[in-house]
């Protein structure tokens, strides 16, 4: 895996406790934020796929039943 080093600004008070949770864990803090910026990576990943598939299906002809052909009126549905 091909990695580039960044600069990050953040809150002491998160730094601090990012660091904690990374000693917790028995990893670097540097493989803590890996781990949660894949996990968010992937999650938008899926969330795109998901929008691509539904998308799609809404583009696709649906037959509910009517052989497209609708034998009511708005009236008939609401008796007007």
């Amino acid at each position: 895996m091909d990695k580039q080093n960044v600069t990050l600004s953040l809150p002491r008070s998160i730094l601090r406790k990012a660091k904690k949770i990374a000693i917790d864990q028995d990893r670097s803090l540097s493989a803590l934020m890996v781990e949660l910026l894949t996990e968010l990576v992937e999650r938008e990943d899926q969330y795109a796929i998901a929008m691509r598939k539904h998308l799609a299906l809404l583009d696709q002809e649906t037959d509910l039943g009517t052989n497209g052909s609708i034998g009511w009126t708005r009236a008939d549905l609401h008796d007007r």
